[in-house]
């Protein structure tokens, strides 16, 4: 019995810490799939919050965003979640990678 509640716990702790951004998931793996470039995302995202280039060519641009927030009791003071969104591109400046924390 102790051995299934352990199990049922741990399913449980890699399904939570496991989260991901399904609407993020759902615009990005389709941007990747389609090949789109970095044109495509100034146009549709803005200008990223930071570019650097890669090693065997390419560029990564970083988006930082305001993903929600929690307010406390006190004053009611409103600590925002920052979302950093990494796009990664190939030397023909498509989409080749992305990752995103915070989100």
């Amino acid at each position: 019995m102790k051995r299934s509640a352990w199990l049922l716990f741990c399913c449980l702790l890699l399904t939570a810490c496991g989260g991901s951004n399904l609407y993020l998931e759902q615009s990005l793996k389709p941007a990747e799939l389609q090949g789109k470039d970095k044109a495509w995302f100034e146009k549709n995202w803005g200008t990223p919050s930071g570019k650097a280039p890669r090693f065997f060519g390419g560029e990564t641009w970083t988006y930082y965003r305001i993903a929600g927030g929690k307010s406390s009791l006190p004053l009611f003071n409103f600590s925002p979640n920052q979302c950093q969104i990494t796009l990664k591109f190939d030397k023909e400046e498509k989409l080749s990678d992305y990752s995103y924390s915070g989100c």
